[in-house]
């Protein structure tokens, strides 16, 4: 009975993450679909190819914030990579239920080509590349020549690359990563996350030459109605 209902919570919890695919015509998605218009706005000079979400710290939703953009972006049509670079705490694949033994982290090392770690989704056109084995080098990773030659490859496959990274001001994976990006977005959380800190996350991420496309406002309550910005998380 206890593991029935343990089971029900980690379905509940994945169904609230995954709002956009779950419930699409809910308040909560058409928040990420303005989000995914504002970035089709933002690349009027040159076409959005990859996107890092980051936050300041840990618990400020931005795994999930990552997760339900691409899924936006899949609905829209695109093929769609969401890859999970947490290499210090990765979740993408708790969120999608899928195993976790290969994984980016394979494909750097060349353990594994990228075609055999990445996995299908049972939402059209959203490819998921879980983080693989914690390395003990997570930037230097990062920042290797095979990650570039790794974005090289995603992009022959995808039209969309959607990086899940490690908190800002924890470690200094996301700055390495923010400059092989085409965008970043910064998630905080209202109520939660400190002005400094997140002023601090910005200065950050544009000392690493980022293009900072915005901020999203996690966990603020939408007045006048049921729904809550509910989708916390990691």
């Amino acid at each position: 009975m206890a593991l029935n209902k343990k089971i029900k919570k980690q379905m509940m919890n994945t169904k609230r993450k995954l709002i956009t695919k779950t419930d699409p015509k809910s308040p909560i998605s058409e928040q990420y679909k303005t989000i995914r218009t504002n970035i089709n706005f933002s690349s009027v000079d040159q076409e959005m190819r990859s996107l890092m979400v980051t936050s300041s710290g840990p618990g400020e939703g931005k795994s999930t914030t990552s997760a339900n953009i691409a899924v936006v972006f899949a609905q829209e049509g695109k093929k769609v990579l969401l890859v999970d670079a947490d290499m210090r705490k990765p979740t993408a694949h708790y969120t999608f239920g899928l195993n976790n033994t290969f994984g980016l982290t394979s494909v750097l090392t060349k353990q594994k080509p990228l075609i055999e770690v990445t996995h299908s989704s049972d939402v059209p056109n959203l490819d998921l590349l879980t983080c693989g084995p914690i390395p003990p080098n997570p930037a230097e990773l990062l920042s290797s020549r095979a990650m570039a030659h790794f974005f090289k490859e995603v992009y022959e496959e995808y039209n969309m690359v959607i990086f899940d990274t490690p908190p800002v001001l924890a470690v200094t994976d996301a700055q390495v990563l923010a400059n092989q990006c085409h965008g970043t977005i910064l998630v905080v959380s209202s109520g939660t996350t400190e002005v400094d800190k997140a002023t601090k996350s910005k200065e950050l991420l544009e000392s690493a030459k980022a293009k900072l496309l915005g901020v999203v406002l996690n966990n603020r309550e939408i007045k006048d109605t049921n729904y809550y910005y509910y989708y916390g998380g990691k």
